[in-house]
């Protein structure tokens, strides 16, 4: 259920073909944005991504995946590459356009997210997604790059939505199809965890999420891969990296050991990590539970539970804290495993857009800057790393900040607004 202020105006005055005819030159002019960057080749693509093209074509498309040891991706992704094989289209543009075409379904998510609040203000909501739309990493990350991170958040903000609608199958059934493209998928799971322990939704929904998991596994299995090779893929990643930080604007640009030492700083930083976000989680559904004693004390026992443990604004901002935490606080981050975080504050900004605005201005502008160092080496050394920790450290302060502000204004009785079923009874 969205909320809804009351300055927001009760009728839209929006004309539906305007609104379509610019959502369609928003498109549009994203296409052509990136279709400038088609012909780019990035290390990635030579190194990694053009030869597992080039394996599946050679060996048969889909027949491929009888074996995936070509490959540190899950079979998820790689179904999409044997699908480019039968195609009249270069590798190197199929890889990037299918990034694209997610890029528009991500979008299309933070449209459906954003007009929960201001149903009536259907600019605002497009607003949202022409910005997500035009984010420097997410135009670089399909169009330059060519990476796949699109593909997972846009399944992570698609369960978000379907939070906020309360269908919590069909939440975990998108987180579900999100870790099964990427590991970083696991970057918004403290989220679940809270929302469980919060029961906003059931514990039964989370078994979506292996089974999710496992289906898609199962045509490679049919086409003859190792059952357990494909359920440990992830298992045998988190050792390819031993550096603290490629280039990631995280807590680790603060940290300076010999090379030779960090791997027990590494195994240290994962449990310091775990720790904090458990931390994050126990608070979270301490704040909660505190809240929903409040409206009670309110609205009696005709409160919706739901409702009143954690608003919509509380769920966002929530998301936003972990999308921003979890790869700040681990180590051996990438520059992109921001992504997340890039999308949901532009999110959180139209949710509370005088209070955090910009917020997605600091996290862009460190997220981006870090992007830099990679894909333009020209300008690395003019570069500060420990700058964009810092960017990304304010940006986690302020939404830890307006968390902590939404959870008290909760737990104040005279605050919540109360559930229809109460409105109902004492009108």
């Amino acid at each position: 259920m969205s909320e809804i202020t009351a300055e927001e105006p009760r009728q839209s005055t929006a004309d539906p073909t305007v609104l379509i005819l610019a959502a369609m030159a928003a498109v549009m002019a994203a296409l052509s944005v990136r279709i400038l960057m088609l012909d780019n080749e990035s290390t990635d693509f030579y190194y990694f991504l053009g030869p597992w093209y080039q394996y599946i074509a050679n060996n048969g498309g889909f027949h491929a995946l009888s074996g995936t040891g070509f490959s540190d991706y899950n079979v998820p992704y790689l179904y999409l590459m044997a699908a480019l094989t039968y195609l009249p289209v270069a590798a190197l543009t199929g890889i990037k356009c299918i990034s694209i075409l997610f890029d528009l379904a991500l979008a299309y998510y933070t449209f459906r997210i954003v007009s929960l609040r201001s149903p009536q203000q259907p600019w605002r909501a497009l607003g949202a997604a022409v910005i997500v739309l035009f984010l420097p990493t997410v135009v670089t990350n399909s169009g330059w790059w060519g990476q796949a991170d699109a593909i997972f958040t846009t399944f992570l903000v698609g369960g978000v939505y379907h939070i906020l609608r309360d269908r919590p199958w069909w939440a975990c059934s998108f987180f579900g199809i999100a870790l099964a493209f990427k590991l970083q998928a696991i970057f918004l799971f403290p989220l679940l965890l809270v929302l469980v322990l919060a029961r906003r939704i059931p514990w039964r929904s989370l078994l979506a999420l292996p089974a999710v998991y496992v289906a898609l596994d199962i045509p490679a299995v049919l086409l003859g891969s190792d059952p357990w090779q494909l359920l440990t893929v992830y298992a045998r990643q988190p050792d390819t990296y031993k550096d603290l930080t490629l280039n990631a604007p995280s807590v680790y640009q603060f940290v300076s050991v010999p090379y030779e030492e960090q791997d027990p700083v590494r195994h240290a930083g994962v449990l310091v990590a775990g720790a904090l976000v458990l931390v994050l989680i126990g608070l979270a559904v301490w704040a909660i539970r505190r809240a929903g004693g409040a409206a009670a004390l309110k609205n009696g026992p005709t409160v919706r539970e739901g409702r009143a443990k954690l608003t919509d604004t509380g769920l966002l901002l929530l998301a936003a804290v972990f999308a921003i935490a979890v790869p700040f606080l681990l180590p051996s981050m990438h520059e992109r495993y921001f992504y997340v975080a890039d999308v949901i504050s532009v999110i959180i900004a139209f949710q509370l857009p005088r209070r955090l605005w910009y917020v997605p201005v600091l996290v862009q502008l460190s997220s981006f800057g870090s992007y830099l160092k990679f894909i333009a080496p020209s300008v690395s050394p003019y570069l500060s790393m420990p700058a964009n920790g810092v960017l990304m450290l304010l940006a986690l302060i302020v939404v830890l900040r307006a968390t902590i502000g939404e959870f008290r204004r909760s737990w104040t009785p005279g605050d919540l607004e109360p559930a229809p079923e109460a409105a109902a009874l004492t009108a």
